[in-house]
């Protein structure tokens, strides 16, 4: 679930954030969300793979328990951010933790009986919904 809440949950706190860190220059600012989120989709890409050879070694609850951990943490540096650089770094931080989005689908198939599949994945897309 934080997973998805790393994607939804910034959405509507980040373009102020960076607004303000940039001065109140609305131009600048953009650049600076655009690449905030290129980054972050940049190590959703890299770390995806990664994190699925480390579910597949360690098995998935540990990988995205982990990953769930890493995305709190995350969530604390940002708040703390200082300034749009360390929101950037907390940014490509988000990506590489929340990476685990083919983990978890994995991990519903192996927990759930193939009669309740549907079901599983029906909350993880109704949390991509409220994400």
């Amino acid at each position: 679930m934080l997973d998805v809440l790393s994607f939804g949950i910034i959405i509507p706190v980040l373009p102020k954030l960076v607004e303000d860190f940039m001065g109140g220059d609305t131009a600048q600012a953009a650049v600076m969300y655009g690449l905030m989120g290129t980054a972050w989709a940049l190590m959703q890409f890299v770390c995806s793979p990664i994190q699925g050879a480390l579910s597949d070694r360690f098995g998935r609850r540990p990988v995205v328990l982990l990953s769930n951990l890493g995305l709190g943490l995350d969530y604390i540096f940002m708040a703390l951010a200082p300034s749009v650089t360390w929101l950037f770094v907390g940014r490509v931080i988000s990506g590489m933790a929340s990476s685990s989005f083919s983990t978890a689908g994995a991990y519903i198939t192996d927990v759930t009986p193939p009669e309740k599949r549907a079901a599983g994945f029906g909350m993880i897309g109704a949390a991509f919904g409220l994400g």
